[in-house]
């Protein structure tokens, strides 16, 4: 048990290292959400618009302005998150791959990016939230916080799971931007007047954002929305943990003649 924890612990001292050294993502956490929230409070308009809450089967009207603060603050972090996760997980994959060949446990090396995705995941979520309060006062600070932070797991385990998969670091920085760009968008009522549509349910954001506008305007809790966002950091999650294994597996036992070859370079070692 002693050296399981330490080998988790020495990983996930190893996975914050790594984002700390990410100066870019840092400057972006620091700088960008604040600058990101001004601007929708400076430019987008305040007149009302609709939208069509799915936790309570109603169609609210809610101040334009207010609402784009919640989706900039949600395509904010989730460029981050994304952005964070993904070069870590992929910079780090030669180093994790001759890790787990040596005996290195995968799900410990798993286990210590997940955590450390939580925690960053928390933190950028609770700047977000504190720069929105600053400018508005939302109904539930702390249901909305649960919201921005499903997103930002959400796209978190997207970004582990695509530098699981790709093996170009420009195919994946593209890929977060281009999805949180066109998810956030369609979720926000004044650049789309249909954000109720059926279509929006299949996109990572489609939970965070139906819980962020009611944390905002209303006092219901969306406790089946604020789960969206988790289960799509799981879904994410398990396919990256695939991914991982598959690239890291022995394949000497699946090929018989290579198999044959390392018994007897054994024996004759012996």
């Amino acid at each position: 048990m002693r050296r399981a924890w330490t080998r988790y612990s020495t990983a996930a001292g190893y996975a914050v290292v790594e984002h700390l050294r990410n100066r870019l993502a840092l400057a972006l956490v620091v700088f960008f959400i604040p600058l990101w929230i001004t601007l929708v409070v400076l430019v987008i308009t305040d007149a009302d618009v609709p939208f069509f809450v799915r936790a309570t089967h109603q169609t609210i009207t809610v101040d334009g302005n207010d609402a784009s603060k919640l989706s900039g603050a949600l395509n904010a972090v989730t460029l981050i998150v994304g952005f964070m996760m993904f070069i870590v997980t992929y910079r780090s994959a030669d180093f994790d791959h001759r890790l787990a060949a040596a005996g290195y446990p995968r799900t410990h090396l798993l286990a210590a990016k997940l955590t450390s995705l939580v925690a960053v995941s928390a933190l950028i979520c609770a700047y977000a939230v504190t720069v929105i309060c600053w400018y508005w006062t939302p109904r539930q600070p702390g249901v909305l916080w649960l919201a921005v932070f499903g997103a930002a797991l959400a796209f978190g385990g997207i970004g582990v799971m695509l530098g699981a998969l790709l093996r170009g670091e420009l195919e994946g920085m593209f890929l977060i931007i281009m999805l949180s760009i066109i998810d956030t968008g369609l979720q926000n009522p004044v650049s789309n007047p249909d954000s109720g549509s059926a279509v929006v349910r299949f996109l990572p954001c489609y939970g965070p954002m139906q819980a962020s506008i009611t944390a905002g305007f209303l006092h219901t809790v969306p406790a089946t929305h604020l789960l969206l966002g988790p289960l799509w950091f799981l879904g994410t999650v398990a396919v990256a943990g695939l991914a991982f294994r598959l690239r890291t597996h022995d394949r000497r036992h699946r090929i018989p003649f290579l198999h044959r070859v390392h018994r007897v370079a054994d024996g004759g070692a012996s």
